[in-house]
């Protein structure tokens, strides 16, 4: 890793020193805990296949406005355990943010989920929906018939998947990621998301984490309905220019859910909260503390 200060997210080295590893439900898991520690809970869960790190530049602004906020990397995912031949579930990860919560002794919390994560989101929105006081998602295939896999996506996900995933460069992941990102993004933090990835052996786990596609597919009426009967407050801020998740999946989001608040990003693609951090606090903000 490298140090100092980089790009719009901040050193990742900082980020993990100033987190904590621990053994989360029988997991070595990375979490970390900022703010106030009276402030109301949040909890951010990241997307795939990235870290908790993708919320660093939208972080600030939510311990500034007095928020308590719970992070993870997910299990295969960041600084977190990477098991070679392990069978990664959503259902699992969903669990695993439980078992956190209950370590740190979190009850309700408002719930913000991007990608990857809003498939966990979910899931636990079908175990408990009434422990959440808000959820907001940003780009994710809460519909499954309308997720867009990109082409590295689909190669890894393929018998060829092990292969792929282990002589994939840091230019080839630099090429992916700017496809789906339409605002520019500093070098530095495509280094550091590479980094997040690749890291404590990451391209050796990457198709098996990428079943989460087939998953998606298996449990879609109870995550669906889930997420279409939630009573709570609900918030989707969307990148439309994301070529996975965009305009296409808002369109029916607008028609299945109209309760909903839409934060609806010009020119942004399917990481919001890299690409336009400050316009993705400013809507959070104004979701979560309406009245200020």
């Amino acid at each position: 890793m490298t140090s100092g200060h980089t790009g719009v997210l901040g050193s990742l080295e900082d980020w993990v020193r100033t987190g904590t590893v621990s053994a989360i439900g029988g997991k070595q898991l990375f979490w970390r805990q900022d703010g106030p520690a009276d402030g109301p809970p949040i909890t951010l869960i990241h997307g795939f296949p990235t870290s908790s790190h993708d919320w660093a530049a939208v972080l600030p602004h939510l311990t500034d406005a007095g928020f308590r906020v719970t992070m993870l990397d997910l299990l295969g995912f960041g600084s977190s355990a990477k098991p070679r031949g392990h069978r990664f579930l959503l259902t699992e990860q969903a669990s695993l943010v439980e078992d956190l919560w209950r370590q740190l002794g979190i009850g309700t919390t408002a719930l913000v989920a991007h990608d990857y994560g809003t498939s966990v989101a979910q899931e636990l929105l079908s175990r408990s929906p009434e422990r959440f006081t808000s959820v907001t998602f940003l780009n994710g295939g809460v519909y499954p018939d309308l997720h867009r896999p990109i082409a590295i996506q689909r190669l890894l996900r393929g018998p060829l998947g092990p292969i792929v995933g282990r002589l994939s460069s840091e230019r080839m992941f630099a090429v992916a990621m700017r496809k789906i990102m339409r605002r520019p993004v500093e070098q530095a933090d495509i280094h550091s998301l590479w980094l997040s990835m690749s890291g404590n052996g990451g391209k050796r786990v990457q198709h098996e984490l990428l079943h989460y596609m087939d998953e998606r597919k298996v449990h879609e009426t109870t995550w669906v309905d889930a997420m279409e009967s939630f009573a709570g407050p609900f918030e989707f801020i969307w990148g439309p220019e994301d070529p996975i998740s965009g305009a296409h999946v808002l369109e029916r989001i607008r028609q299945r859910i109209p309760g909903a608040r839409v934060d609806e990003l010009a020119g942004v693609g399917h990481y919001p909260q890299i690409e336009a951090p400050h316009a993705v606090a400013l809507a959070l903000l104004t979701f979560l503390r309406p009245e200020t």
